[in-house]
């Protein structure tokens, strides 16, 4: 049996809202360690999206934004990207460095950091995720992209459209000293891998 991301219900979406919470959880406080500072998170917001409409949700087609694209290899199978608006990166950047890098983004050090962040957050979250499912999840190499949305998600569009239509989107919001650290995870899991993720957690 296959279960379609557009197809998920209100008692399915919560369960994998929890997921989030637990995954963002995790997230938060490897980032409290990366940054030595006291990290807060909002509540996690689960809602699928259709992906053409995703741009949207980050401000339009033509707002800057910088993503840490990995794919998911194990018992589930698909892909997850983290992404933050240009603001939220630069907020990122300065707390970690103390200071603005004079390239801003472009720079090679402000890509290595934002690309070894996403990372750590990333694998933090699927870290979470395996041991409450309790199943394998092993994230790839990670891949940076610093570009317009619409762009950015062109270019893995014919990619993701393969597995389907539609994002399964948990948002989070990190606030650092005050400072709002605006990140977004899109989970894209494919169509068996959702089945197992919702049975893993007793919810099919």
């Amino acid at each position: 049996m296959s279960v379609k991301i557009e197809e998920l219900n209100n008692i399915e979406l919560d369960a994998l809202r929890e997921v989030g919470n637990i995954g963002a959880g995790n997230a938060a406080t490897a980032l409290s360690q990366v940054l030595n500072k006291r990290i807060d998170m909002s509540v996690p917001r689960a809602k699928v999206l259709e992906l053409s409409k995703v741009p949207e949700i980050l401000g339009g087609a033509e707002k800057l934004v910088v993503g840490v694209y990995l794919k998911i290899y194990g018992d589930i199978q698909g892909s997850i990207m983290f992404l933050l608006p240009t603001e939220s990166a630069e907020e990122l950047i300065e707390t970690l460095l103390g200071e603005s890098e004079p390239e801003g983004l472009a720079g090679e050090i402000s890509q290595s950091a934002i690309m070894e962040v996403g990372n750590i957050l990333s694998s933090s979250y699927l870290n979470a995720l395996s041991e409450f499912a309790n199943l394998t999840v092993v994230p790839s190499t990670p891949a940076l992209a610093y570009d317009m949305a619409g762009a950015l998600f062109s270019t893995i569009l014919i990619e993701l459209s393969e597995v389907s239509d539609y994002a399964l989107l948990i948002e989070t919001e990190f606030t650092s000293d005050g400072r709002e650290i605006d990140g977004s995870f899109f989970m894209l899991p494919d169509v068996d891998s959702l089945h197992i993720l919702l049975k893993s957690i007793g919810v099919s």
